[in-house]
């Protein structure tokens, strides 16, 4: 976001291109570009980042940031639709063309600087792989990928139809210099991938802990589980990277329902180190 702009006041932007993501069809992503050229040049993100998106008349809601910020001029992100979830069911029906609000960039991201020369080890689950998926773009891009070590990535759905973002895994299969493995919660007809929770396949990956940045992002019940087996392979709490972001509400930790402790996810997150996260709370 650019130096002294009003965090209360949404950029206007474009709905350009909607993605239908899921078999469920009730995750889309959506393609967002600024209507102002000065809010283009000027807008910056980090990888983890979220933004509040806006629609008006209804109100507004945050999601994560689900592009690279090698993108310029555009936002991507992902959002379910929930039964009950006013701003959520709105997005989804609109079209392309769609003028809507967004505020961004907000929270402290993933530390991409404190990653390169390191290896990096993603752990996505569900819908939840959105920023790790901009991760994995701003790593894998032509410019950055010198830049960081061996990239792994353990991608989890409950079946082959919530499996996000097919086309961006079918092109990174073809690379070499990333390793990608799919798992689902149950058997089902015609995958030929993994099968079974995510940490009981990490523990089978067994990744190497030296010289290696675990990054997780998914229900709060993966996030325990893969820690724990993260922790016996011997992975340091300052190397586990948590994204906290379903705990994201206001965006500037004015309206106090984020809170871990003395930290407000808003603003001090929402990703923390397992070191941290210990610090400020058993109960996170």
């Amino acid at each position: 976001m650019k130096k002294n702009s009003n965090p209360y006041l949404p950029m206007p932007v474009t709905i350009k291109k909607i993605v239908i993501e899921n078999q469920a069809k009730d995750l889309k992503t959506f393609d967002l570009v600024f209507d102002k050229q000065e809010d283009a040049k000027t807008f910056m993100f980090v990888c983890g980042q979220f933004a509040m998106v806006s629609i008006d008349g209804v109100g507004e809601a945050p999601f994560g940031i689900a592009s690279s910020p090698m993108d310029k001029g555009m936002v991507q992100v992902t959002v379910k639709r929930y039964k009950k979830g006013i701003i959520t069911t709105a997005l989804h029906n609109l079209e392309e063309g769609a003028k809507i609000g967004l505020r961004a960039p907000f929270g402290n991201g993933y530390p991409m600087k404190d990653l390169e020369t390191q290896n990096i080890l993603l752990l996505g689950g569900g819908f939840a792989l959105t920023t790790l998926r901009s991760v994995a773009m701003y790593v894998l891009h032509k410019q950055n990928r010198s830049h960081y070590g061996k990239l792994t990535m353990l991608v989890a759905a409950r079946d082959p139809g919530e499996i996000l973002y097919k086309n961006d895994i079918a092109e990174w299969l073809e690379r070499k210099d990333v390793a990608i493995v799919q798992t689902i919660d149950s058997p089902a007809k015609g995958w030929s991938h993994k099968v079974g929770f995510a940490a009981a396949v990490l523990k089978e990956m067994a990744p190497l802990s030296k010289e290696t940045y675990a990054l997780v992002c998914g229900p709060g019940i993966m996030i325990k589980t893969c820690t724990d087996v993260l922790l016996a392979l011997g992975f340091s709490p300052e190397r586990i990277l948590n994204s906290l972001e379903m705990r994201m509400k206001c965006g500037i930790g004015k309206c106090g329902r984020c809170n871990i402790g003395s930290k407000y996810v808003c603003c001090d997150g929402p990703v923390f180190s397992l070191k941290q996260l210990r610090e400020l709370s058993k109960n996170y």
